[in-house]
């Protein structure tokens, strides 16, 4: 079963429409034995880290058990950034870290939130990225991961200054554009997830 972890915040269904469309379903369940039991983690999310990191407690060790036993993992947009330590956004909230790093703004001067189309650089191999390009992808956020092991790093972005788009280590995969969103392309990454399992 693939669960999408309902924890309060947005996104929830068109992520799943996502993945129906490549004829994969998936479970939104905020029970926690329904995510326990998941052959496969979904974290979506959109609004403040802290916040988010509140309604998430419930979830935290379920989290760290599924990644610990290499069962898949996509984080996405949000779900991508509480992945790291922390982040700027919200002093002194710990995030998952999963990932060691810091969550910071976009710098002063750039239209915040960077919102639209824009093209991925690919940097390091990932199955995600399988048959894909520098293509176009479509993003909505103000703030952007700075993992300290730059090797997780799987693509980036200019905007204004080059931007984590997407990391990947292990089992374990995030993408800070929204997938779901980003037509043809963003499915075959949805696909390719899915062929990690």
């Amino acid at each position: 079963m693939i669960a999408i972890i309902n924890y309060g915040t947005g996104n929830l269904k068109s992520i799943r429409n996502g993945f129906l469309k490549i004829g994969v379903d998936a479970t939104i369940t905020k029970d926690p034995y329904e995510i326990e039991k998941a052959d496969t983690l979904i974290l979506p999310g959109v609004g403040a880290f802290g916040r988010a990191m509140e309604h998430l407690k419930a979830y935290e060790d379920i989290i760290h058990d599924h990644i610990n036993a290499g069962k898949p993992f996509l984080g996405v947009c949000l779900g991508l950034q509480l992945l790291f330590t922390e982040s700027q956004e919200s002093k002194g909230v710990k995030g998952l870290d999963v990932f060691k790093g810091e969550v910071v703004r976009l710098p002063e001067g750039l239209k915040i939130p960077h919102m639209g189309w824009n093209n991925l650089k690919i940097v390091n191999e990932c199955p995600l990225f399988n048959g894909i390009s520098n293509d176009y992808m479509y993003f909505v956020h103000s703030y952007y991961v700075k993992p300290e092991d730059e090797e997780i790093i799987a693509a980036t972005t200019n905007y204004g200054i080059d931007v984590t788009a997407a990391v990947c280590k292990d089992n374990v995969f995030a993408t800070q554009f929204h997938p779901e969103k980003s037509g043809e392309i963003g499915l075959n990454i949805l696909k390719n997830f899915v062929k990690t399992f």
